[in-house]
């Protein structure tokens, strides 16, 4: 199913969902960041995805990032709720969602990379290497907030 991510664009659809989703903020022992780029809309995000019923959210990141990655990883903390009403995903099957995702930062565990069904590339990244690639400003500003380290969360 393809995607189109809008952003403060006034030619967006009206929204007609919102589903609790959860992004994670991954970084190896070197300081690089796990990094997919997507099969729905060729861009570049951090993993994630939605809240199934009987989850608890650590449990969604640590499936999440599994599916999309082959890497096994631990919650360690949380960034911060995304829920921007000018973001809204519109797929190829008529839902528009509004954005609402908590973002989590998580440490590797284990694994190894793997493409899936929804990541055709995945790959650690160096913060000095992020601006190489096609990553839409929403999923940028998680990354930047992961990257300082903030004592408070953030919210929108």
């Amino acid at each position: 199913m393809a995607r189109i991510d809008h952003y403060r664009s006034p030619d967006a659809p009206a929204a007609n969902s919102i589903v609790v989703a959860v992004t994670a903020f991954v970084r190896d022992a070197n300081g690089r960041i796990l990094m997919i780029r997507r099969t729905d809309n060729d861009l570049y995000a951090i993993p994630g995805g939605a809240l199934e019923l009987g989850e608890t959210l650590t449990q969604t990141v640590k499936r999440e990032v599994m599916e999309e990655t082959g890497i096994a990883v631990e919650v360690t903390g949380l960034i911060g709720i995304y829920s921007d009403p000018e973001h809204v995903i519109e797929f190829s099957d008529g839902e528009v969602r509004q954005e609402f995702s908590i973002c989590f930062r998580a440490d590797p565990t284990g694994g190894e990379l793997r493409t899936s069904d929804e990541s055709k590339e995945v790959l650690w990244v160096t913060p000095d290497d992020l601006d190489e690639l096609n990553i839409h400003p929403t999923i940028r500003l998680r990354i930047n907030h992961g990257l300082k380290e903030r004592a408070e969360l953030y919210y929108s």
